[in-house]
């Protein structure tokens, strides 16, 4: 009997507004008529729709998180729960929230994804997900250039987006034992890097408009794309 793919996706917004230098979490700022976070919900969900929704928040952010779901994304059924004090602690939290449904094998895939990510395509979680699905794991990269006239960059660099899949029971496992040796990842795939290390992960083709929405010029980039996509996906 084949098996299918059982989803869960993860959206990580517990974080701060103190780099981008407004008092609360720039997940909840307006973009192109949308909030940030509304826009990296529809998108994240756009090709799964029987998927498990779970929005990590701050615990000052849970009125403000009810309004604007209630508002802007009806048809979803968000399951909010409390972050921690690091990103690695959300996922934790994700992880042990999901952790019956994931050990029942109700949830095979876990999707996580930084909610201030609001560009990344619906197109892109399809080929991250499937491609966790089929191999164990699935991140996406840009490459970058090398410099030439630098030694230090002779070699060829990526830089790592989300949103990133991984097969559930393992990930599980890993933030299991990250938590009990005190490991706190950068990423979600530095500790399955860390307690996976023959796991396989596919690197895939990640998106040049997939920004981080991290100082207030990104916002200003992030409205222009929209515009340029005549506000789709």
């Amino acid at each position: 009997m084949e098996t299918q793919l059982r989803p869960a996706i993860v959206l990580l917004a517990a974080g701060s507004g103190s780099r981008f230098g407004n008092p609360a979490n720039k997940v909840w700022i307006p973009l192109g008529g949308r909030r940030i976070i509304s826009r990296s919900l529809m998108n994240a969900t756009k090709s799964f729709p029987r998927a498990r929704i779970v929005l990590v928040i701050n615990e000052s952010d849970q009125l403000t998180a009810k309004k604007v779901l209630a508002r802007e994304t009806p048809q979803l059924k968000v399951e909010i729960i409390l972050g921690g004090a690091t990103r690695h602690e959300s996922e934790f939290h994700a992880l042990k929230y999901l952790k019956e449904d994931i050990e029942l094998d109700n949830i095979n895939v876990v999707i996580i994804h930084d909610g201030a990510r609001p560009l990344a395509t619906s197109s892109l979680f399809r080929k991250i997900t499937d491609s966790a699905f089929l191999h164990g794991g699935a991140i996406p990269v840009i490459m970058m250039e090398p410099r030439e006239t630098d030694p230090l960059f002779s070699v060829n660099l990526a830089r790592v987006q989300t949103p990133q899949a991984f097969h559930a029971k393992e990930l599980l496992i890993a933030y299991e034992a990250a938590d009990r040796d005190g490991f706190s990842g950068t990423d979600t795939s530095a500790c399955m890097e860390k307690y996976f290390p023959g796991h396989k992960v596919v690197a895939v083709i990640g998106e040049v408009h997939n920004v981080k929405i991290t100082y207030p010029q990104d916002l200003v980039i992030a409205a222009h794309i929209l515009e340029k996509r005549r506000y789709k996906d």
